[in-house]
């Protein structure tokens, strides 16, 4: 059987991982992205998605939910060049509490 790992998204993000020798790659925007990626995520052949982090606020909770605890295929979503992360833990406690956890 043959597993595969998934690249989906923006230009930016997938030219990206097609460099790194990923061979299997879609680029989506707006509700294509969404679209192809339940397409994907549907596909038992498909061990590892890798997705723009966009697609997250196209799906609804259930849907959600589903992905992030799915272990086949396993999601991992990406923030696209240049935006923000989510603030960490550590930057959490320190903004916060005013406490460095990161150093304990």
């Amino acid at each position: 059987m043959e597993s595969c790992i998934t690249v989906i998204g923006e230009r930016d993000v997938v030219l990206g991982f097609r460099l790194l020798g990923i061979q299997h790659t879609i680029i989506a925007e707006g509700k294509d992205l969404l679209k192809k990626f339940l397409e994907v995520f549907q596909n038992p052949q498909c061990n590892i998605i890798i997705v723009s982090e966009n697609v997250k606020n196209m799906m609804d909770k259930r849907t959600l939910r589903s992905v992030e605890i799915s272990s086949k295929p396993l999601v991992v979503f990406i923030p696209l060049p240049g935006v923000r992360e989510e603030e960490t833990i550590e930057e959490m406690a320190k903004r916060i509490l005013g406490i460095d956890i990161g150093n304990v």
